[in-house]
């Protein structure tokens, strides 16, 4: 049985993650992006922050819902770890108030609404554009020309639909941006809210992907301009966009259904 299987939904194995290579040393992603399929997970202590994005993934995308349990032992054996670091994962979830501990039952999705959405954009979305407005203040011609360069990249891999790259390269065209507001706590608050952001989503939407290149686009020639509120009111859009495309997701998912196509997971017994 897959992890979706137990979950109640499709049978898409990851594959199996070895659990003991070099390559889980030292792996750094951007946050909020799911794994590709066959890459092995890094040794621990980061190996329960990468269950727990993973995790986090499948719940932000619809693909586990509010109200269905996450079983560890079938989370271990789809990723090829071991149990502690799926316990250390829904831990830390539990924290963040995306699942429950119910007694004798185990972990639970918690409700997520259109609002809670809207809200987790809406906070990327002020903190993004205020970075982005000082961003406007500050740069200079080498680092326009360093976006430039990596706008070009990133429309090279949209034309060649290669999605691990779109991801990675818009994270950077970002993360220049972010540096640039010289705002570390305020880069800190981001990068924390966006681990809600579930990249693989919108990087395999072709219409986000042209739309996101618009935008980069039209920020580009706003940093140029040293126009701060351009460069504010583009970034804030597009977060808007986000939580628009992603709760129009869900939506057609029928997660907010009184009577969801799709049941939820069955409680376990007592």
């Amino acid at each position: 049985m897959t992890i979706r299987q137990s979950y109640g939904q499709p049978d898409r194995p990851l594959g199996h993650l070895t659990a003991d290579t070099p390559e889980r040393r030292h792996m750094t992603r951007p946050a909020g992006t799911r794994r590709a399929r066959g890459t092995p997970l890094p040794r621990a202590p980061q190996l329960a922050d990468e269950v727990a994005a993973h995790l986090r993934d499948l719940i932000m995308s619809g693909e586990i819902w509010p109200g269905q349990y996450i079983r560890l032992d079938d989370v271990a054996r789809e990723l090829g770890v071991s149990v502690t670091p799926v316990r250390e994962a829904l831990v830390r979830l539990r924290s963040e108030d995306m699942v429950e501990l119910e007694p004798r039952r185990g972990y639970v999705v918690t409700p997520l609404s259109q609002q809670d959405v809207r809200d987790l954009f809406n906070l990327q979305g002020h903190i993004a554009g205020e970075l982005a407005a000082r961003a406007a203040t500050t740069i200079d011609p080498p680092h326009l020309t360093q976006l430039h360069d990596i706008q070009q990249a990133l429309r090279n891999a949209v034309d060649t639909e290669d999605i691990d790259q779109v991801k990675k390269l818009e994270f950077e065209f970002h993360r220049v941006i972010n540096r640039l507001a010289h705002a570390r706590k305020l880069s800190w608050f981001l990068h924390t809210a966006n681990r809600y952001t579930p990249a693989r989503f919108y990087s395999t939407d072709q219409a986000w992907r042209a739309d996101m290149l618009q935008r980069h686009d039209a920020l580009l020639t706003a940093l140029e301009n040293k126009n701060t509120e351009e460069a504010r009111a583009i970034t804030v859009r597009h977060f808007t966009d986000g939580a628009d495309r992603l709760i129009n997701h869900l939506a057609k998912l029928g997660m907010w259904r009184p009577h969801p196509v799709t049941p939820p997971h069955p409680r376990p017994p007592a």
